[in-house]
Order: structure tokens, then sequence, then C-alpha cells
């Protein structure tokens, strides 16, 4: 199947990383990204929207209709930020781009980005974890094709530009994690490769940790 794929939240890390994986593989024809900021990527295949206000998308609804993917990796991290603020941005901002989503696109295979550790109980770990778990279920009452991803550390791809500090400084852990704990490490072309094989072949698993990740990529 060819996909016509969203991205959110390409211009950070993972966002970047799974964009990249996207203009690369053939199976995806198109790729619409939507921005707050200009990415600075131009291709063929690429199209881009600079939308502030995700809280308000009736100016930009029409443009999203027809595509039949949607790689969700906008986010934010909960160091540094009130609990009111990181539900806001994490479970309400994502739900509101989700359920217009879902009115002009209902068949659309939604990718989500969460974390390891996310608590689907919605009831124990950190408030993070919680607001993670919550977004996830509200998720997969939406969509029938939906994804939850919950990498941990993960390598980032050659050539990107949007990396966290301390992505650049530890990357050298990447070759010894993966070996002694497969689990927990993954590279963003996994990722990337993985959203586009849950789009075009699905997966039996609607969670994924990082084995699923990494199995799913080389489907």
């Amino acid at each position: 199947m060819k996909i016509n794929a969203i991205i959110t939240g390409a211009t950070g890390m993972v966002g970047e990383g799974v964009l990249i994986e996207c203009l690369s593989n053939p199976d995806v024809v198109q790729v619409l990204v939507v921005n707050r900021r200009p990415g600075g990527i131009s291709h063929p295949k690429l199209h881009e929207i600079i939308h502030k206000d995700f809280f308000d998308l009736s100016p930009i609804e029409p443009q999203l209709a027809g595509y039949n993917a949607c790689f969700f990796c906008l986010g934010i991290s909960s160091v540094g930020v009130s609990k009111e603020e990181y539900k806001l941005i994490t479970y309400d901002l994502t739900l509101n781009f989700a359920r217009m989503l879902a009115k002009i696109n209902p068949d659309t295979t939604f990718c989500y980005v969460t974390g390891a550790g996310t608590d689907s109980t919605e009831k124990k770990g950190m408030a993070w974890a919680r607001v993670k778990g919550a977004t996830e279920n509200a998720l997969m009452q939406l969509f029938t094709k939906a994804y939850m991803f919950r990498p941990a550390f993960m390598k980032a791809t050659p050539g990107q530009k949007n990396l966290k500090g301390f992505y650049r400084y530890l990357a050298w852990l990447y070759p010894i994690g993966r070996a002694i704990y497969p689990g927990g490490f993954c590279t963003l072309r996994e990722v990337g490769q993985a959203m586009i094989n849950a789009a075009s072949k699905g997966f039996p698993k609607k969670i994924l940790e990082v084995k699923d990740i990494v199995e799913l990529a080389k489907y």
C-alpha cells in the first residue's frame, strides 16, 4: 500500500528522524509536515504547513484530507514544566489534532510516540506516565488502526540537525547498550521504518515496546 503521511513534530529529534525515513522510502509517496516553524527541508514529495495554533486547526483542516497515515511525533519533556502544562500539550493538544483527523480521515493509521514506562492503567507511576497512558487509551478509542510507540534510547540518523545535546554526547553508548540491553535501545531509522510498516502492513500489537519496534521495522 502506498502511503500519504502527515508528520507532526518534524522540527524535533524524533519527528525529523521519521521524516528522513519517509522521504527515502519509495512506499511513501507524499509527506505533509505540520510545523509551528519552518523545518528547513526541501524534497519533491514534501509539503509543509506552518501553523502555530494546534488548538485551532480549522484554517488548515481542508489541507489534511486524503491522507492515510499520521506519524504524531510532537511532544514535550515533563522536566521543568507544570503538570497542567504537560497535560495541555501531551493530552489536550494531541487529542484535538487526532479528533479532527479522525473526522476527515477515519481510516488513517495513527502512530503516536509515547515512551518507555508509560502507564496504561493511568493510575500508577509518575504523573507524566499516567498522562501518556491516558493519551494512548484515548487514541486507541479514536482509531481502529492506532499504534503506540514506546521507544527508550534512540540512535539518531546521520544528517539529523535537531538533536538534544545529551544525545550528541551519549551516542557512543548506543552499540554497548544495544548489545547488553536490546530492550532499551533502538535507532530512529527503526522507529521510522516501523511506522511505515504499521501503515502499510499492520501489526498484531497496538502498544509497541522497543523490541516490538525493532521487529516491526524488519517486516
